[in-house]
């Protein structure tokens, strides 16, 4: 309903007129009443609660006086209570616009009235406008019940309902309902808000806006990127699978579930380009395709020392006349008229090409490589995705060794998904063979690590692919490993008494065994595996050392009973060693070379099966390798504790660990050759460190001239030039400190190679604890893919842990 309804009520008209002159008088006295109260409520603000409840009161009783008198005097009666706490712009204006259409009306009649009518309008909204600035500066000064009087700002409540039958227009609802909308949260009365009321709250929202806007803008000023970055790194964090915190599988089980795509096989070959050409005695050959890739083979080794060995060119040579044609066999049938020399520049411009390549080229390369990685290198093994380790089946090509491997030269067959074995769990998806293929097996072992398998065609052994180093299945078996060499520890010396009992014993198999063992024990010598002549390079290990092998000096360089050892151990690397033993075990020794020829066996009554099954009685798990890992995991934590110095700064501390690792790799006889740039980056090196002496030279005498400075002027600024010129010598003699530490540091390690018994041998608890109490940071011992395959010891290590 519209205020019409209320305009054209004959009554209510009526009672506008009669009453009109009157009602201004009241509404002034009741205006000046509440003027001296609102004085009252400046000069104690303590007192706004009861003036609060009296006027709701008043008003409440006024309000029963209109229902009384009829729904005529509703109007009125609400105008006499608009100088309450709060009266709304709008029903002032409905009012007045309501009067304007009386004096119209009436405009003949009563023209003097309608003036004075006039006038006292002008006042009455200038004396409004007063009122409700005053009111607003009390509201927004922050009373509650304040704006709950009011009706608007309220929690919203209906407190009184028309009556059935009674039509209540949008102004008189308006005044009926004191606290309005309870159950409409939404409702905003937008209309009937004063300009003060709307300043106020704008004011509000842009004070809030404030306060929000600044924290945005301090996240975009420390960077939204590193936020972004550390929100990652956290997730990641979370999402790491810190199974050693969980229970092991039980009876050898190694995983529940585990689903895998297969192996990426090596792709296809690509025939040579028309132009470039094989000579066979000078004439051109078209070779097959067959006959083609594996003479490629040796192309792309030309230039390698390989291709001059008479093995590898016999077994290359021999191989491959079994991949040709009838034809080709009858025509080539001698290496040395093959020129493979075109074959050779082509594969080398190849390979320039791919050094040449444009950064989006290489970046093109990284992105598929990527997802193929993210698509083939990651299985899930229960329940939690795993890396895998070596996800591509190696592409063909010729067999190197070690050494002098008597098999060099030969070729290495391409892998065909009819040679794989699959291993994954009954209820997973099982991994599709390329097309036009099928796998050879598909396996369900559980007890076993490995995803896919094939014999190799060389050697005919076992290749594998299997989970990453940092997995939970490496992880779990390196975290055996050092526990088993842990035990060893607890009863090592009765180990160690007992063979020296045996030295004495009357059986030779028995004193063969003890000197064996003692030689694995202080020596960290391998056992030795048996091998069939001529299989594999020439190599050996204790039990399998033969007369050559060793001398014996009974005084020499003022040691006694001193024995030299001089073998080629695993991978071909050169075992040479001069270590005076005990007495007794130096004449075990000439007991067992008497009678017998170089090429014979030291221990002859010796194997390594019967060497292991003694260990095994000694004690549950242990071989060869727990004692190598026992005696490299010992070795470093008493160097690491003779050699820090915990004055040191961080560069000496790293360089304390170093040669503590050294020492371990030393015993291992853990061995390489010099980089082919060493000598270049020693030079570097070298030049690094002159520069940076000069540069202390020069900042030595700045200093001095800042010393002599400060004598003379003794003012602010030249001591803090003098405190400058300070710093900048220690930090310059810091500079060179850290440049010659490193310098001695790889000169020490030219022929060592540290990694490999970092890795295999020694518990990375101690180096986690070590760089603990030292203050020295993991990443300067381990790189992020050594610290995330001993994940699990940098999390349980505290600093005061012992091997």
């Amino acid at each position: 309903m519209s205020g019409d309804h209320l305009h054209n009520d004959p009554q209510i008209e009526a009672g506008f007129r009669v009453n009109d002159s009157h009602k201004h008088k009241k509404d002034k006295e009741h205006r000046h009443k509440e003027h001296k109260k609102d004085k009252d409520r400046e000069k104690s603000k303590h007192n706004n609660s009861e003036h609060k409840e009296h006027s709701e009161k008043k008003h409440k009783d006024k309000h029963k006086d209109v229902e009384k008198h009829g729904e005529k005097h509703r109007e009125k009666d609400g105008e006499k209570h608009r100088d309450g706490l709060k009266h709304t712009l709008k029903i002032t204006r409905d009012k007045d616009s309501e009067k304007h259409k009386d004096g119209e009306k009436h405009r003949e009649k009563d023209g003097e009235k309608h003036k004075d009518g006039e006038k006292h309008k002008d006042k009455h909204r200038d004396k409004d406008r007063e009122k409700r600035k005053e009111e607003k500066l009390k509201s927004s000064s922050g009373s509650v019940k304040v704006k709950k009087e009011n009706g608007f700002s309220s929690p919203v409540r209906v407190k009184d309902e028309p009556e059935d039958g009674f039509t209540i227009s949008p102004t008189a609802h308006n005044k009926a309902m004191k606290r309005p909308r309870d159950d409409d949260d939404d409702y905003k009365p937008k209309k009937i808000k004063s300009e003060g009321e709307k300043k106020g709250k704008k004011r509000k929202q842009e004070e809030e806006e404030e306060d929000i806007k600044p924290k945005k803008n301090k996240t975009k000023d420390k960077g939204h990127v590193g936020e972004v970055k550390k929100k990652k790194g956290k997730k990641e964090e979370e999402e790491k699978w810190k199974w050693w915190e969980e229970e092991r599988h039980a009876d050898g089980v190694k995983w529940k579930f585990l689903e895998h795509k297969g192996p990426v096989f090596a792709p296809a070959y690509e025939p040579l380009p028309d132009n470039v050409k094989f000579y066979y005695d000078g004439k051109v050959v078209k070779l097959t395709p067959k006959a083609e890739e594996v003479a490629t083979f040796f192309a792309q080794m030309l230039e390698h020392e390989y291709t001059t060995k008479d093995i590898f060119r016999k077994n290359f040579f021999k191989d491959w006349k079994k991949e040709m044609s009838a034809d080709e066999k009858n025509m080539i049938t001698n290496l040395s008229k093959c020129d493979f020399t075109e074959m050779a520049k082509y594969f080398k411009a190849q390979s320039e090409a791919r050094k040449a390549m444009t950064k989006e080229e290489k970046q093109k390369i990284k992105e598929e490589n990527e997802k193929t990685l993210q698509e083939y290198g990651f299985c899930v093994m229960d329940n939690h995705r795993q890396r895998i380790a070596n996800f591509r089946i190696e592409p063909p090509g010729l067999f190197r060794g070690r050494g002098d491997h008597p098999k060099m030269g030969k070729l290495k067959r391409r892998i065909m998904p009819e040679n794989i074995i699959i291993n994954c769990s009954k209820d997973s998806k099982i991994p599709t063979p390329p097309a036009g293929h099928k796998w050879k097996e598909v396996r369900h072992d559980s007890k076993v690590t490995w995803l896919v398998s094939w014999t190799e065609n060389i050697q005919g052994s076992i290749k594998y692919i299997m989970l990453n180093p940092s997995s939970r299945i490496k992880g779990e078996k390196d975290w055996q490993k050092y526990e088993t060499a842990r035990r060893l520890k607890m009863c090592v010396d009765k180990i160690r008494n007992t063979y020296r009992e045996d030295w004495k014993s009357k059986e030779m198999k028995v004193r063969q065994r003890a000197v064996a063992l003692y030689f694995i024990d202080k020596l960290a010598l391998r056992a030795g595996n048996e091998k069939e002549e001529g299989e594999t390079a020439d190599t050996v290990g204790c039990c399998s050392l033969r007369v050559e092998h060793i001398k014996l000096y009974p005084e020499i360089d003022g040691q006694e009973f001193v024995v030299e050892f001089d073998f080629l151990g695993k991978d071909s690397i050169r075992y040479y060693n001069k270590v005076p033993v005990e007495k007794r075990v130096f004449k075990n020794l000439q007991l067992f070379m008497e009678n017998k020829q170089p090429e014979d066996d030291l221990f002859d009554r010796l194997n390594t099966s019967i060497l292991n099954k003694h260990l095994q009685d000694l004690m549950e798990g242990l071989t060869a390798k727990v004692f190598r890992t026992y005696n490299a995991s010992i070795t470093l934590q008493q160097q690491l504790k003779e050699l820090t110095n915990a004055d040191d700064n961080v560069p000496a501390k790293i360089l304390s660990y170093n040669r503590a690792n050294r020492a371990v790799a030393i015993l291992c006889n853990h061995q390489r050759a010099p980089p082919k740039t060493f000598e270049k980056s020693m030079m570097n090196l070298q030049t690094k460190i002159d520069a940076k002496k000069d540069q202390l030279m020069d900042a030595k005498r700045e200093l001095k001239s800042a010393k002599a400075d400060a004598k003379v002027r003794r003012d602010e600024k030249t001591k803090k030039l003098l405190e400058s010129k300070k710093k900048a010598v220690q930090r310059i003699e810091e500079q060179l400190m850290k440049l010659e530490v490193q310098a001695t540091d790889r000169e020490e390690n030219k022929q060592i190679a540290l990694g490999t018994s970092k890795l295999n041998y020694l518990d990375p608890r101690i180096s986690v604890a070590w760089s603990k109490k030292f203050g020295i940071p993991i990443e300067k011992i381990y790189n992020k893919t050594q610290r995330e395959k001993f994940a699990w010891a940098i999390d349980m290590a505290d600093d005061d842990y012992e091997f």
